[in-house]
């Protein structure tokens, strides 16, 4: 009894370490197991569930099989026209041979090591190869906005209206326009960002796919301008804006000029239009007043436009005489009284 005991006691032991060891295992939803056997691949499980392996001799290596995700540190690259800026990029992958993968890279951290080498090699390479502008801009759309010059076109000739000499006014616009066209050039792209992005995917998919890995995307999520070139265009934009506001100001000047010489003209045209007018009213007045004056004196019989004249000259001359000794003389003799019997 004791013997069976004994026996059993051991088969339990060695139940127990033998399950201990694990002979069977679980792979969870969203991984994907390589088993070895003395360092050689036996078998890849990628469905989920219970399964077995053989103790003490197979290794499970377990990998996601969800969609990883690849942050790359932002990189200082200088375009073709040698403008450095900052690169930031990222990119999305996954596990899709993992016995491949397992013989390639053995881990998760070997591999982001191999991604970190090609794709950094990829972003240099593509970004090194075309300009600034491709790298900023996705799209041509900014060619196809209404200029500003237009606009301005249009409230400069609904502002200055018939007033203004038409060939004058339409020259001056032209110029305007001219100069923003000019000094605001928006050449056209070939590329941009997104198939920037798609150039450096498709160098390096190859490459990766070696590994057992798919690569989904390359993204470049910002782009940033370097210290120096940052200083370099905001120092360009200060002075395009600046010679935008000289122009500016010496068209407005120039535009006040005339408008206030046009005034000035019309305000001459006006005066001396009314002060014509002015003196024909006023010639017409005095030739009626001649005419009534004449007619009231020729009715006159006693001798009243004599003596209304004499008053007259009374009064404009007598105020300069310090004294009058004497009136006996034919100019006073208004002044004389009548003496009547």
């Amino acid at each position: 009894m004791k013997k069976l005991l004994t026996v059993l006691a051991v088969f339990v032991v060695l139940a127990i370490a033998f399950l201990a060891f694990g002979p069977l295992y679980v792979v969870d939803e969203g991984e994907q197991a390589v088993v070895t056997r003395f360092g050689e691949i036996v078998r890849v499980e990628t469905e989920a569930g219970l399964k077995f392996r053989t103790p003490f001799i197979d290794n499970v290596v377990r990998f996601p099989r969800r969609i990883q995700s690849w942050d790359g540190e932002p990189n200082r690259v200088p375009t073709s026209e040698n403008q450095f800026i900052f690169v930031d990029t990222s990119a999305r992958w996954r596990i899709s041979d993992p016995a491949l993968f397992y013989a390639s890279t053995t881990s998760l951290p070997q591999a982001v090591s191999r991604l970190d080498d090609l794709l950094d090699s990829a972003v240099r390479t593509v970004i090194t190869d075309n300009t600034l502008e491709e790298a900023v801009r996705s799209t041509n759309l900014i060619l196809d906005l209404v200029d500003e010059s237009e606009a301005i076109l249009e409230a400069e000739q609904a502002i200055v209206g018939t007033d203004v000499a038409e060939e004058d006014s339409a020259a001056e616009l032209a110029e305007l326009r001219d100069f923003i066209q000019t000094e605001v050039p928006q050449n056209e792209i070939t590329m941009g960002r997104r198939m920037l992005a798609e150039a450096m995917y498709n160098s390096v998919v190859g490459d990766i796919r070696d590994f057992g890995i798919e690569l989904i995307d390359v993204v470049i999520r910002q782009i940033r301008y370097s210290d120096e070139l940052t200083e370099s265009v905001y120092d360009r934009m200060v002075s395009e804006r600046n010679q935008f506001a000289q122009f500016y100001r010496s068209f407005g000047e120039g535009r006040k000029q005339r408008i206030l010489g046009q005034i000035e003209q019309e305000r001459d045209t006006i005066l001396s239009e009314a002060q014509a007018r002015a003196e024909a009213i006023r010639g017409d007045g005095d030739a009626q007043a001649a005419r009534i004056y004449t007619r009231a004196y020729a009715q006159s019989t006693d001798g009243f436009y004599e003596f209304w004249l004499t008053m007259e000259s009374y009064r404009n001359t007598m105020p300069a005489f310090a004294a009058t000794l004497s009136t006996d003389m034919e100019y006073f003799r208004f002044l004389e009284r009548a003496t009547q019997p």
